[in-house]
């Protein structure tokens, strides 16, 4: 009961400042990189890294991992350990890790138990070298439980039935590449960190990723293995390390490429709706999560390109300079609207939401 009431008043909250977005949204003055900066800094409020200044004014752990590198190099060490410690103090209390603390300090998930919680978390401490020995015994016993309940302990690889809440959080997939990569993340973090157990370290992961989702130009977007490109499955086995063969990434890249999802910026989910299924509330943020542009995945997209082709990544960090500087502010989702001269790209927005515009992920454009 108590998860179902945090749903429905961090939905209601949600949807109340998403409404106050549509009407008078956040603009900060300045250039693109002025502009990324006013937003992380106010995404600091004294006690942790909130995952934007509106909509999302609570600590989530994902959002947290995608940027905490990049909020160490802009030089938040401090803050990062700090939140840190927010984190895993609530989490302590509340015995478990989930995807998110709401703004009054209490820890649930969205919509269920996601995959990649712990991963990220112990991403994060790991970056940071946060020191975590008074957390030690709680975080072996919540990796633990990880790996009880959602790998498949013959296989290595997560659960097909497990229904895991995961970074495209409104659809529905059976072990997914992004969650698997996360696990294979897990795994390398892990071995590194004395103290912490590691039942993850018996399985190779790169092969395993390979052997499971590569179909000889793309990795399939779940165990279904349904036939079209997905931008997390593709960048995701890359950006964590989790893959490292060049040949793989400029083929990967390519068919992002061939599939649209870096067009007119990048970053998309897929190019349509048609293979994917999506839990019911979905119905309320219609195509929120297939055809939209990511600026989450984004400036991930452009820092591997950079690794290939400089030049192609010079264009899309210059798209999304235009884009922060014509918005002021940095959009949670954009929508295409319209064709050839006429098309435009807007924030994301329907009769119940209205799109953030001050994201903690302006972290990743500014480390471009």
């Amino acid at each position: 009961m108590a998860g179902i009431t945090e749903y429905i008043t961090q939905g209601s909250r949600i949807f109340l400042t998403s409404w106050k977005n549509r009407i008078k949204p956040t603009e900060y003055a300045g250039n693109a990189q002025q502009i990324c900066r006013k937003i992380v800094k106010d995404c600091w409020n004294g006690q942790y890294f909130q995952a934007s200044t509106n909509n999302f004014a609570q600590f989530w752990t994902r959002d947290f991992g995608w940027c905490t590198a990049s909020l160490i190099k802009l030089g938040y060490e401090v803050e990062v350990k700090q939140t840190l410690k927010y984190a895993l103090n609530r989490f302590l209390e509340a015995e478990k890790i989930t995807t998110t603390i709401t703004p009054k300090g209490k820890p649930f998930d969205f919509p269920n138990r996601a995959v990649d919680s712990i991963p990220w978390l112990i991403h994060s401490i790991k970056l940071s070298h946060f020191y975590f020995g008074a957390y030690r015994d709680f975080l072996n016993q919540e990796i633990q439980q990880l790996f009880d309940e959602v790998v498949n302990a013959q296989t290595g690889l997560v659960k097909q039935n497990v229904h895991a809440s995961s970074m495209k959080d409104f659809s529905v997939r059976q072990s997914s590449c992004y969650d698997n990569c996360m696990i294979g993340l897990l795994a390398k973090d892990l071995s590194g960190m004395n103290g912490l157990i590691n039942p993850f370290q018996e399985y190779n992961y790169p092969k395993l990723i390979e052997k499971n989702f590569w179909n000889g130009t793309y990795f399939y977007d779940d165990l279904t293995k349904q036939e079209y490109v997905a931008g997390d499955a593709n960048i995701f086995p890359f950006v964590l390390g989790v893959v490292t063969d060049e040949d793989k990434l400029r083929s990967v890249l390519n068919m992002i490429q061939v599939a649209g999802l870096d067009k007119p910026l990048p970053l998309k989910y897929t190019a349509n709706r048609q293979g994917v299924r999506f839990i019911m509330q979905e119905y309320f943020l219609r195509n929120y999560e297939s055809n939209t542009i990511w600026t989450h995945m984004g400036p991930l997209y452009i820092k591997l390109m950079k690794k290939l082709d400089k030049w192609m990544a010079e264009e899309y960090e210059k798209k999304y300079t235009q884009l922060i500087e014509k918005h002021l502010s940095y959009p949670e989702v954009l929508v295409v609207v319209g064709e050839g001269e006429k098309m435009e790209v807007k924030p994301f927005k329907t009769p119940f939401y209205t799109c953030d515009r001050g994201m903690l992920w302006a972290a990743n454009y500014l480390t471009l």
